[in-house]
């Protein structure tokens, strides 16, 4: 990768003064480059798909086409466009942060945070990490366990045909353990945890660790703490 070009980047905002304000912003930084505004989510999908940008700022609430259902297109659409999305809100609900995560969002940037952080958060999802709020997330998956954690007693307590053992399972993989770590941690086998956790993919109707790991935040299922 030739490290000299600067990172391309696509504004999606509703308000000009907004986007115009954003653009001299980050042009002031030799290693960013806006190639291109959009006023809605539908104009912002089809700049993305046009101009392949690194990263597009996608605000998430446009009144026509807002951000997530932008998201929702671009991550349902034929053929995957590659651009990694950076969120810009004014507040960030949990739910929204977990359907963004899930939607393929790499970033949430609240308005209100410092010049600097938005530059921040750029150059971490540039460098493959997630960036939410006002901090980055390099371990997704521990960072979606503290969501569950903070849950509370909103949680909906929904078990979608889960087994207590499977719930179990679940609570040790939103908590990052391996396979062999959960196997020690409730003295079972490897192949035992395999079949426990094809199981819950097929219950749940998803396929990986990361997309069950959302799953779990999202649909605030009744999870315990491991520790």
């Amino acid at each position: 990768m030739d490290d000299k070009r600067p990172t391309r980047i696509v504004i999606a905002d509703d308000h000009p003064i907004f986007r115009d304000g954003l653009r001299r912003l980050l042009e002031t930084e030799p290693d960013l480059k806006v190639i291109g505004e959009a006023s809605d989510g539908a104009e912002a999908v089809k700049l993305a798909r046009q101009l392949k940008p690194d990263i597009l700022l996608l605000d998430l609430a446009m009144p026509r086409h807002p951000g997530l259902e932008a998201l929702r297109e671009m991550s349902t659409g034929t053929g995957s466009i590659g651009v990694r999305v950076i969120l810009l809100t004014a507040a960030a609900e949990k739910n929204q942060i977990v359907e963004a995560l899930q939607l393929g969002a790499r970033g949430v940037v609240l308005k209100d945070s410092a010049t600097q952080l938005l530059l921040k958060a750029i150059h971490t999802v540039m460098a493959g990490e997630y960036w939410v709020g006002r901090e980055s997330v390099s371990n997704l998956v521990q960072y979606l366990r503290n969501l569950v954690q903070s849950s509370g007693e909103d949680a909906r307590k929904k078990k979608f045909g889960l087994t207590p053992r499977e719930l179990e399972i679940v609570s040790a993989v939103v908590a990052g353990y391996s396979n062999k770590e959960i196997a020690e941690y409730f003295k079972i086998s490897e192949d035992t945890v395999k079949h426990h956790l094809s199981n819950i993919f097929d219950k749940l109707g998803v396929s990986t660790r990361l997309e069950l790991a959302l799953f779990a935040v999202n649909q605030s299922l009744p999870l315990k703490p491991i520790s």
